[in-house]
């Protein structure tokens, strides 16, 4: 996958007879996808143009210019879909997107390190970090503030409380 793409959705399947398609969100606003319109395969090929769209509990209903039948629907869910990252607004001083914590180093307040970030979850409690040590199994941090006190960008690293000392 390009580093210049960020994963927006995935398909779920078909949604009614006439080619609808259910695609479960991953922004903040599921209507978002609608107005990204193309949106991209995980290597950078076409994906879906979207012509209109609906939201529905946890995802969002389309019809997408590719898709005329709900067998053609059917047929694409487990789909990945993608924006380029450029189309999104450059983030405020001291906000950040979700997708650029990935990779960063972890360290304690002094200097010890534990790892990377290797993925950012949301099992439906809020994000966790799923930390990747240099050695062994990776381990999950929430990402709040008690766990992660800060967040450092431009430095390439998050500064994080071990599990054992989170209250």
């Amino acid at each position: 996958m390009s580093a210049n793409l960020l994963l927006v959705g995935r398909v779920a399947g078909a949604f009614g007879v006439k080619g609808e398609v259910r695609i479960t969100a991953f922004t903040a606003d599921p209507m978002a996808l609608v107005g990204y319109r193309d949106l991209q395969r995980e290597d950078g090929a076409p994906g879906l143009t979207l012509t209109r769209g609906r939201p529905v509990k946890g995802a969002i209903i389309v019809r997408a210019k590719e898709v005329e039948t709900r067998e053609q629907a059917e047929a694409l869910r487990g789909l990945r879909l993608y924006i380029p990252r450029d189309v999104l607004p450059e983030p405020e001083e001291d906000e950040f997107y979700v997708t650029d914590l990935i990779g960063l180093a972890v360290e304690t307040a002094q200097g010890e390190p534990l790892g990377r970030v290797k993925e950012v979850r949301d099992f439906g409690a809020g994000d966790i970090l799923e930390i990747q040590p240099p050695s062994g199994a990776s381990w999950y941090l929430p990402f709040t503030r008690e766990a992660v006190p800060e967040v450092h960008i431009a430095q390439g690293k998050v500064i994080a409380v071990k599990p054992d000392e989170v209250e």
